[in-house]
């Protein structure tokens, strides 16, 4: 095994309540790895492929939402027994005990999807920045590079922090589209209808691909290496015991923050299927025209900055999350360490050269396209996070008694053969 652990600067630097502690004592405690990865989950790539549902399809597209959600669970579990069994995250399990050249494919890999998963953050940010303060979209994309600086500055005076700023930013996109909603009053029967599954995702080739879409943006390869890594924060008993507690409340803390992923893309959908679909403006598909057309609609002056605020919160969360990821990555697969500023910098500076240029040659519609490029690149580097993620937890050798069980290893197998399929699919005809 590498000497470097995960995040060598917060390794197991948060305590945990001992046996004697209550519940909810221990909930709190293990509280905070899942919201970090929950918000990947509702970055701007998901607002682009969710207006595109709800503003053409109305609420049919709510039971993707839903199924897409329900994989990331299952795979976000896994993440967290592999963190806590092994004491590694999955970067650095890989570089273990995978053949070298497997492993630098698979760093390759990873880094480009961390640069996809960036520039949707960047180019979310500077929208945000624009529609809030008017700020060009050249000059906004710029200063996301000077962002992530605020991330160092929080993990110095602690992790927890750290936490409690994303949780604070959540909560700011759930209050704002709990307005939005309000403002829209969206029909309650048609919107039930939508949880239930469509046979027309086999018929309507247009309204599959925005579904493989969905999907390709919600389910996020980069937070499996980030949770497999953060989990580690906690420094809990390394006893079967201990370790069978962490992944319960790991996993808990996990689903809970989902299910909040999940009500907020919801929410995204539904705002877009009542404001926009219902109204005769179904062909809305990108945040600068929804931003728009919202006052104009719904009537309500504030619903244009209630969204735009949210974009921002939405954006400047997703940040911190992709540098983080990006961090483990790069060490674990390496087994080198660097400064942290200049990782994040390198990164951030490879997503705002591109972003600056195509805004600079192509204006707004340019970033709009740029934004579903980041998303059919992110689509194509699932497989190769899944599937190791899948391999590594099944092992009895490494994970022991902790192994899945045959019918989870099956199921996950399953699972990213057909996210596979799909976001394949989806790369064959966005470039068809």
């Amino acid at each position: 095994m590498g000497a470097i652990e995960s995040l060598a600067e917060v390794h197991h630097s948060i305590a945990v309540p001992d046996k004697a502690a209550s519940f909810f004592a221990k909930l709190l405690a293990f509280s905070g790895p899942g919201y970090l990865v929950a918000v990947g989950y509702m970055d701007p790539g998901n607002w682009a492929t969710d207006l595109a549902g709800g503003g053409k399809y109305g609420y049919l597209l709510l039971f993707v939402i839903v199924l897409a959600n329900v994989f990331a669970m299952f795979l976000q579990y896994l993440a967290v027994k592999l963190g806590v069994v092994m004491g590694r995250d999955l970067a650095q399990v890989c570089h273990d005990t995978l053949p070298r050249p497997v492993n630098i494919f698979l760093w390759i890999m990873a880094e480009l999807m961390i640069v996809a998963c960036d520039l949707a953050e960047v180019i979310g940010t500077a929208i945000g920045l624009q529609l809030l303060f008017h700020i060009p979209l050249p000059i906004g994309v710029v200063v996301t590079g000077v962002d992530v600086l605020m991330l160092l500055l929080l993990q110095r005076v602690g992790f927890r922090r750290l936490e409690a700023l994303v949780v604070v930013l959540i909560g700011t996109v759930v209050l704002c589209f709990g307005l939005e909603i309000a403002f829209s009053a969206p029909a309650i029967v048609p919107l039930m209808k939508g949880l239930l599954p469509t046979g027309q995702l086999f018929t309507n080739r247009d309204l599959l691909f925005i579904a493989v879409g969905i999907i390709g943006a919600t389910v996020m390869p980069h937070n499996l290496y980030l949770h497999s890594s953060v989990v580690q924060t906690r420094a809990h008993e390394q006893t079967p015991e201990g370790k069978r507690e962490a992944i319960k409340f790991g996993a808990l803390d996990s689903t809970i923050a989902l299910t909040i992923a999940l009500l907020v893309n919801a929410a995204i959908l539904i705002v877009a299927a009542a404001t926009f679909h219902y109204r005769g403006h179904s062909g809305v598909a990108d945040i600068m025209t929804a931003y728009k057309l919202l006052v104009p609609l719904l009537g309500v002056g504030i619903s244009g900055t209630v969204f735009a605020i949210a974009l921002l919160a939405s954006g400047q969360n997703s940040t911190i999350t992709a540098t983080l990821a990006g961090q483990i990555i790069l060490e674990g697969f390496l087994q080198i360490r660097i400064r942290p500023w200049l990782r994040r910098l390198i990164t951030r500076g490879l997503a705002i050269v591109p972003a600056v240029v195509i805004v600079l040659v192509r204006g707004t519609s340019g970033l709009a396209q740029l934004l579903v490029f980041s998303q059919v690149i992110l689509s194509l580097q699932l497989p190769f996070a899944v599937v190791p993620l899948v391999y590594q937890t099944s092992s009895k050798k490494r994970m022991a008694n902790f192994a899945n069980a045959p019918w989870l290893t099956y199921s996950m197998y399953t699972v990213a053969g057909i996210l596979t399929g799909l976001n394949s699919w989806l790369v064959v005809k966005a470039f068809a």
